[in-house]
């Protein structure tokens, strides 16, 4: 009989069972499950609700369930709906009637919130833990090519010199923040929910702070029906996932851009490109590729689940089973994710000579152009209306900067000297931004001195 049956005069029907079930997607949340159960069956015999040994009878036997599970010898039943009841039909078997008792003062709405709580607060910590993996690959490889200069862009065209490492630091600082937000949704999700029953509370005597610190929450619930209907951690955990695969997907179309022949800047290794069925030349950066067309999948999590909250009375709905699914994706997703981008980041190549040549062309010079006329005196509008003009003139004639003589340059300004052709040397461009968080070698290099601290800060 259904854990729920006594209501009923018929069973559910065959189909009904297979569409309510839930076992094939929650099975994975045991470990939580009998964690929980655990702990409250402990509190029950503190607080005197059951006898001790009966506790301890039920504690032995979710040890060896946990064990058969972990083993492969459980059987899951679709039948017991899902993983709360496949592990307390296997808890009666074990020990009778006794099992029973596990679920005084508690109902599946408080348990399978604790439950994804746990879970959740979790997954955050494994996501975080990636992130910093894939910060410390960024690091070496921004250490490894110090001194190199490539164009910096925006709209995708060239603007500036700029340091491949400064480029490449831009993505630890962009992580740095999802590790924060992640480490706040864990937080956040840290809240015990036991103890809300299916909504109203319960009348015996319970202490949901032991089960909280038994199990390493901050803090218990303060209402009762927020406690059981709140999914806020897991679109919040989910949320911080579609942010941290927005930055994932921006550099992977780097990296896809960056491994082109038109840019020729880095080349990814064997290991994680694929070729082509009939152009034997192609090496293409499909794992690049794939991360960046799995980021759609983690907004469709996101917003999947938005919209399946959005309009639920309080409290619980059965409408909330769709929230694990989504919560499972979303962390193997991102989680895979990050493993390869950390294997591209650590594999590839650079190629240091390709990026200085395309630092040096396309007047990505002209900014100094400008602030060297600004710096004796020249309004920069003005100066900037004289380094155009400059552009015009070296394009009308197929010419760079360095190409012009010390008189061509002073038709445009007579504040033009020798020391213009040094001022447009790109490691010179490099060397002069030394403002704070800029591209000289000197503030990069504070940069990933701070990111080093940062990461041997971590606990």
């Amino acid at each position: 009989m259904k854990a729920w049956g006594g209501r009923f005069e018929k069973r559910a029907g065959v189909a009904a069972e297979a569409f309510t079930s839930s076992i094939s997607v929650d099975a994975r949340m045991y470990a939580e499950d009998i964690e929980g159960s655990i702990a409250h069956a402990r509190m029950l015999a503190a607080k005197g609700i059951i006898p001790a040994d009966e506790a301890e009878t039920i504690v032995k036997a979710l040890d060896e369930i946990r064990r058969e599970i972990e083993q492969g010898a459980f059987e899951f039943r679709e039948a017991d709906e899902d993983i709360h009841l496949n592990i307390e039909r296997r808890l009666i078997e074990k020990v009778g009637e006794v099992g029973g008792k596990l679920h005084t003062a508690r109902s599946r709405n408080d348990q399978v919130a604790l439950d994804s709580r746990l879970y959740t607060a979790r997954c955050a910590k494994a996501v975080s833990g990636k992130v910093e993996t894939l910060q410390r690959a960024i690091i070496a490889k921004a250490k490894a090519h110090l001194g190199a200069i490539m164009p910096g862009y925006t709209h995708l065209q060239r603007a500036q010199p700029i340091l491949f490492s400064h480029h490449l630091m831009a993505y630890f600082w962009m992580l740095q923040r999802d590790r924060e937000r992640l480490g706040q949704c864990a937080r956040r999700a840290s809240v015990s929910p036991l103890g809300a029953c299916a909504l109203a509370g319960t009348t015996f005597p319970i202490d949901p702070s032991a089960v909280a610190s038994e199990l390493g929450f901050s803090s218990t619930f303060e209402n009762s029906i927020d406690a059981v209907s709140d999914r806020d951690y897991i679109v919040e955990f989910i949320f911080c996932c579609a942010v941290l695969m927005m930055h994932l997907s921006r550099l992977c179309e780097e990296l896809v851009l960056w491994s082109s022949a038109e840019f020729g800047y880095i080349e990814m290794d064997d290991s994680l490109s694929t070729g082509s069925s009939i152009m034997p030349q192609k090496k293409n950066p499909d794992v690049a590729e794939i991360v960046r067309g799995k980021t759609g999948r983690l907004y469709g999590d996101l917003v999947g689940l938005l919209t399946t909250m959005k309009a639920l009375p309080l409290a619980y709905n059965s409408d909330m089973q769709e929230d694990k699914e989504r919560l499972f994706d979303s962390s193997d997703t991102v989680e895979m994710c990050l493993e390869a981008c950390t294997q591209m980041i650590s594999t590839m190549s650079v190629n240091e000579e390709q990026m200085a040549a395309n630092a040096s062309a396309g007047f990505t010079n002209a900014t100094e152009v400008a602030d060297y006329l600004a710096s004796r005196g020249t309004a920069f509008r003005r100066a900037h209306e004289v380094s155009g003009r400059l552009v015009r003139y070296c394009k009308e004639r197929g010419v760079g900067f360095a190409d012009l003589s010390l008189d061509e340059f002073r038709r445009f300004s007579e504040k033009f000297d020798r020391d213009i052709y040094d001022f447009l040397l790109p490691e010179t461009c490099v060397r002069r931004r030394s403002s704070p968080g800029g591209t000289s070698p000197e503030r990069v290099g504070e940069q990933i001195e701070r990111a080093e601290k940062l990461l041997a800060a971590l606990p």
